[in-house]
């Protein structure tokens, strides 16, 4: 199974595998309510903090049993989000193609983190992991991550009205995607709006 070698280091950010003593940091974000609006599940409790940071030290390693990467993205010795590699969702179990999504502090928005990292973690993909393609699935009105996709390169792909039940109530979907002939990975870093939120998985 494929491997990423951490940590990946951008202009302002490290990202790399999650280790104890990052609790009280993820769970800053991971328990507030506008943060996971967008994302499965409800704010995390410290305890479930604590079993997502034990299960996700995995040294960039993407097992077969459990095909996801999640990195913890640190800004000056602080977790200030993570973002997520998860290897054959849409299109099949063919290990060339990945789904991206992030999570971000809500007071660290608006400063391009989120594109930052979710750059960085794409770029592994496509040149570590080697696949052909990455996508993200999120909710149209997540006007925030549909603006990190696009600045990332990707193209809407696809639109679905009412096509997932999500938090009890139906929702759309966009698919956003890039495959690897189109990927250059030099793209500047934004200085505009960049709130953070997480595509679903």
């Amino acid at each position: 199974m494929p491997r990423v070698r951490l940590p990946i280091t951008t202009e302002r950010l490290v990202l790399r595998s999650f280790r104890p003593g990052d609790e009280d940091d993820v769970f800053a974000y991971r328990s507030v309510p506008s943060v996971v609006r967008y994302i499965p599940g409800e704010p995390k409790t410290r305890e479930q903090v604590a079993d997502l940071v034990a299960e996700r030290a995995t040294a960039g390693r993407i097992e077969e049993q459990s095909p996801n990467l999640t990195l913890a993205v640190e800004l000056d010795g602080r977790v200030i989000g993570d973002v997520l590699l998860l290897l054959d969702g849409l299109g099949g179990r063919d290990g060339r193609q990945a789904e991206i999504g992030w999570v971000f502090a809500p007071d660290v928005a608006g400063r391009g983190y989120a594109t930052e990292a979710a750059r960085a973690i794409t770029d592994a993909a496509f040149r570590e992991v080697g696949v052909h393609r990455v996508w993200a699935e999120l909710e149209p009105e997540n006007t925030a991550s549909s603006a990190v996709c696009e600045r990332l390169g990707m193209r809407r792909e696809a639109f679905f009205q009412k096509a997932s039940w999500f938090k009890e109530r139906w929702t759309d979907l966009a698919i956003y995607a890039i495959r690897a002939d189109e990927w250059s990975g030099d793209q500047p870093v934004p200085t505009v709006s960049d709130e953070l939120t997480e595509t679903e998985s």
